[in-house]
């Protein structure tokens, strides 16, 4: 079977907001590889969707899309932020459906406290935005600041972001479920059965590194840490994590036990 990967952006995103990176992975992976970029309902192609407020929700809609489009498991996760928790509750929950998973600039209790998650510095920055709630613009300005550190070539992907939000406009409601799922996520203590790869930036000013970290550290899986991006780590250097992710996987195989197959 042709190896999948399925691809999963944070609160609000969707999976425009990938931009090259998903045919940059591509070239890098073996020709047959499937490369899928789902939105979670309530972003994206799915904004008009009610967003589920658990991320076991989340999990169970992203599987039902998937197999109405006809893509079989098993999966292969790459997944940041708030889609790293939907990869994480995946593998806990049908651990027979996923193969790998990669998990970049996340945060989950009971591994992380609340101010770590969501760096103290931000709250009047992302009250404010709730509260006045700029025009698409200033709102995509706003998110650029906190969620990356050297972005290539920023204004083009500015301007990508403000046609998304004009094209996909996430209700607040939304939001706020999004993120109320987000908040009340638990992880589970044990790590999943399947390899697992943390990638996180040093930079990220939206979310302490340390949570990344302490997720790693606690599961006792392999980590990778960026000395300067910011927390949007596939935006601020595309290369590094998919060099990252292609000698992680080249190991496993490697490390495979003879007999044992790894797509």
């Amino acid at each position: 079977m042709n190896p999948c990967w399925v691809l999963l952006r944070g609160l609000t995103r969707e999976q425009g907001h990938w931009g090259s990176f998903p045919a940059q992975l591509a070239q890098a992976l073996p020709s047959d590889a499937r490369l899928l970029c789902p939105d979670l309902p309530g972003n994206g192609a799915r904004h008009e969707q009610i967003s589920p407020d658990t991320v076991a929700g989340m999990v169970q809609a992203l599987r039902t899309e998937l197999s109405a489009a006809g893509h079989a498991p098993p999966y292969n996760l790459l997944a940041m932020s708030l889609g790293a928790m939907v990869a994480i509750e995946w593998a806990h929950r049908h651990p027979q459906e996923v193969q790998s998973c990669v998990l970049i600039n996340t945060s989950v209790r009971p591994f992380s406290r609340f101010w770590e998650r969501l760096r103290p510095r931000n709250y009047a920055t992302i009250l404010r935005l709730a509260l006045i709630r700029p025009d698409a613009l200033a709102l995509e300005q706003a998110v650029m600041r906190l969620t990356t550190r050297h972005p290539p070539q920023a204004s083009s992907v500015l301007a990508q972001w403000v046609e998304l939000r004009h094209r996909h406009p996430v209700t607040l409601a939304n939001a706020w479920r999004q993120l109320r799922a987000a908040i009340a996520y638990r992880a589970p203590l044990q790590r999943p059965g399947m390899p697992v790869l943390v990638l996180f930036s040093a930079a990220d000013g939206l979310v302490n590194p340390r949570c990344s970290e302490s997720l790693a550290r606690r599961w006792g899986v392999d980590w990778r840490r960026h000395p300067t991006a910011g927390h949007d780590l596939p935006l601020d250097d595309a290369p590094w994590v998919i060099e990252q992710l292609i000698s992680w996987r080249e190991r496993q195989i490697l490390d495979a036990p003879s007999g044992i197959t790894l797509t």
